[in-house]
């Protein structure tokens, strides 16, 4: 229902617009003074303004309202504005619309023009912020817009709960948060339930809490208005804006920090936040998936995540297994990899031989899915023949290659042996492997990151 602000300082003026207006579907809001605008605009969004020019102070020379066209421009430059006056002339008019205004009404109006006004700026506005969120959606990862279901391989027994959980919940519109080690694919599962509900037409966007310094946290969920802060050149729109009507996946939820989760538990509860700069109160109808490889309710104990906000997130939990439990998946896993990699590089791969799938089986897999995925990929470029041999998988290679003496390792060497090593011992625990490690989990992820873990 498009909403319009009416600015006149006459209380008939306004009732009789109001009664026009609920009449063809809009929903009307008042404001008696270029303060009341100002406040209302402050406060929440609308899709077109229509302003009158003379108040109490000045009531024929139009100034006030020139004035305050302004100053709307300034707070709402896509926010369309229709002025109307009874004392018309042409030299205001053409004064308004050079201040930004989109269209000039004389009273008293004619009832089917004014419509066809409202209608068409109305339209207009939500044109222009859709291009808006499109130039933000261009700098995003964010679905492929196909809607079409994504590859879930998952024919092992540990895997038949998930795919019953998946199946009864993506329907749905709850919450869930979806938990697992690292690598074990928990973006995958994301996606799946994203194109298994009535939202899949619409955007599923995503964003590694994990990944954002504190400082810019905010600002990348929220948004953030022209002049908020030093970089701030312009008026951006964030991710909850982005997905709108959508879908939004937080993963490494629990890095978000504990000053933040308050108002991360207030757009889930209400849909309702401010961009960074602005008390512009704006609202979303988004379905939250989030996912992390830690304990949150031993987070919640330790006083570093809200037990609110777990309860919010968590409204049905999925947990996905890691691959060393899901044997049977893995000649699926790999040959899908094997497939997708060859195409890539243009080679052309029969499979695997006895040889190497049989390392493939026995390997522990301590980085789950992702370090199957990146073993494959080495092999498809290392392969000189028709299938993929051990040598090529470099399995072999990655035992020697720990078991050396630290001293013939580089630094580099060492530390990333160390963190496979502490990720190993805690079951892919970023937390807890961080705590022994004398890392922030920030700094452990950023170090994942760059060695590929």
């Amino acid at each position: 229902m498009p909403r319009v602000l009416i600015a006149d300082d006459q209380p008939a003026v306004i009732e009789a617009l109001r009664l026009l207006l609920k009449g063809e579907g809009y929903e009307a809001y008042a404001a008696a003074s270029p303060e009341g605008v100002v406040d209302a605009l402050a406060r929440q969004t609308f899709d077109v303004a229509l302003v009158d020019l003379n108040y109490t102070r000045d009531t024929t020379s139009g100034q006030e309202g020139l004035d305050l066209l302004t100053r709307i421009k300034s707070l709402d430059a896509t926010l369309p504005v229709v002025v109307m006056t009874a004392w018309g002339s042409v030299e205001l008019a053409v004064e308004a619309l050079q201040r930004g205004a989109r269209d000039f009404v004389q009273k008293p109006w004619d009832n089917a023009r004014l419509l066809s006004v409202l209608r068409t700026q109305s339209e207009l506005a939500g044109a222009l912020r859709k291009g808006e969120q499109l130039e933000a959606e261009n700098q995003l990862l964010r679905g492929d817009g196909t809607g079409t279901r994504p590859l879930l391989i998952a024919e092992s027994a540990a895997m038949q709960p998930v795919l019953e959980l998946v199946t009864h919940i993506g329907p749905a519109d709850a919450n869930v948060l979806i938990t697992g080690e690292n690598g074990t694919g928990k973006e995958v599962i994301a996606r799946t339930l994203h194109a298994l509900s009535p939202r899949q037409a619409q955007p599923l966007v995503a964003v590694n809490a994990g990944a954002l310094s504190e400082g810019v946290f905010e600002s990348e969920l929220f948004g953030h208005v022209k002049g908020a802060f030093t970089d701030a050149r312009t008026d951006r729109v964030g991710r909850f804006e982005l997905a709108d009507g959508g879908t939004l996946f937080l993963d490494e939820i629990a890095n978000v920090p504990l000053n933040l989760q308050p108002k991360l538990l207030r757009v889930i509860e209400t849909g309702e936040f401010e961009r960074v700069g602005s008390s512009r109160t704006r609202r979303v109808d988004v379905r939250v998936l989030s996912a992390t490889n830690s304990d949150l309710k031993g987070e919640v104990a330790a006083g570093r995540f809200r037990q609110d906000l777990l309860y919010r997130l968590n409204t049905v939990e999925i947990h996905l297994p890691p691959l060393r439990e899901r044997p049977e998946d893995i000649p699926r896993l790999s040959e899908h990899f094997l497939r997708l990699y060859a195409k890539r590089y243009r080679k052309n791969l029969q499979g695997f031989n006895a040889e190497a799938l049989d390392a493939l089986l026995d390997n522990s897999w301590p980085g789950n899915v992702r370090e199957l995925d990146h073993v494959v990929q080495r092999a498809v470029l290392m392969s000189r023949e028709d299938t993929v041999r051990l040598v090529d998988l470099g399995l072999q290679a990655v035992r020697d290659h720990s078991e050396r003496r630290l001293e013939e390792m580089s630094l580099e060497e060492v530390e990333r042996l160390l963190i496979q090593k502490a990720l190993s011992r805690f079951g892919g625990n970023v937390s807890q492997a961080a705590e022994v490690l004398g890392l922030s989990r920030s700094a452990l992820y950023r170090r994942m990151q760059k060695y590929e873990l």
